[in-house]
């Protein structure tokens, strides 16, 4: 089996020194949303910027992209609305 790439995502509990991650065929998904509603930033993919994606942030970003682009920031902002203890 091949390896699967990923990329860090924080957590908002750190129950281990393990870092999180994710697969980078979800966070990449995330992040043609993310540079649609604010603007590239690639450190946030590398880990350098906040330790990736947060989890609540991650799941926002794949709802709205469910949605037509045009619709991307506001149902992000919805789905983050509707979110707790993420």
């Amino acid at each position: 089996m091949p390896e699967i790439k990923v990329h860090p995502v924080q957590r908002s509990r750190c129950l281990d020194r393990e870092r999180s991650v994710c697969p980078q065929v979800v966070t990449m998904k995330a992040y043609e949303v993310y540079c649609s509603i604010n603007s590239p930033q690639e450190a946030l993919i590398t880990g350098d910027c906040r330790g990736g994606f947060g989890i609540g942030e991650l799941i926002a970003l794949l709802y709205a992209r469910s949605f037509p682009e045009k619709e991307w920031k506001t149902r992000f902002h919805e789905a983050l609305a509707g979110a707790k203890n993420l």
